[in-house]
């Protein structure tokens, strides 16, 4: 049994991700810091503040896995700054956090394309997100790098609903993904046996670990 922490539970990935933990059997004990409070979830550890820094620094309880499904886009964030401070301050502070308390392995949702050195801004911070876990020196870490993802979400992305239909005719990494595949994906290799390092799973890849075709 094991002790996890997970930021972004309210998110698409994340509130999946939640809802498969909880029942599971494979956890005694789940911390999900957020901004606001979990509504209809019983059994998890759930600090809320709107500085979700201040709601991570309530979780004291040891954590053996800790899983950051933290995500926006600059519209939504409102500003560079912004989308900064979620994509990447927020995800390296959920980090030390679990690194604090004991965790071994690190699970986060990147994106397809995240690279330094892409020349787009959104790619280039989840890619500098990506080189500071690195720097870290994680006994375990997993990157989760999916395209385009589907699912109900509580706030409508106009941008994701006028390119989904063609995301879902692309091939390979390119083809869109259900964000309920990602999560089953993350849980899976969360609770696989142990490989040290770091992996980094394509959206393709994980489409095949969620229906258990790896």
């Amino acid at each position: 049994m094991s002790q996890v922490l997970i930021t972004g539970a309210t998110g698409l990935v994340g509130n999946h991700l939640l809802r498969m933990l909880i029942p599971s059997g494979k956890v005694n004990y789940i911390a999900a810091p957020t901004r606001r409070p979990l509504g209809g979830i019983d059994g998890v550890f759930n600090p809320h503040d709107p500085q979700l820094t201040d709601a991570l620094a309530m979780v004291k309880d040891p954590i053996d896995i800790a899983f950051c499904c933290l995500g926006t886009t600059r519209r939504e964030a409102g500003s560079k700054e912004a989308f900064i401070h979620a994509d990447y301050t927020l995800v390296v502070d959920t980090a030390l956090t679990a690194r604090k308390l004991g965790a071994k392995h690190f699970l986060v949702v990147s994106a397809m394309g995240a690279s330094e050195s892409s020349p787009f801004f959104y790619n280039k911070v989840k890619g500098k997100m990506e080189a500071a876990l690195i720097a870290q020196r994680w006994e375990r870490l997993t990157i989760v790098r999916p395209s385009m993802l589907l699912g109900d979400r509580e706030k409508h992305r106009f941008s994701e609903s006028l390119f989904a239909p063609l995301f879902q005719l692309l091939p390979g990494n390119w083809k869109s993904i259900e964000a309920r595949d990602v999560a089953r994906a993350m849980m899976k290799e969360a609770f696989s046996p142990s490989r040290e390092g770091v992996t980094i799973i394509p959206s393709a890849k994980l489409r095949e670990i969620a229906r258990g075709e790896a």
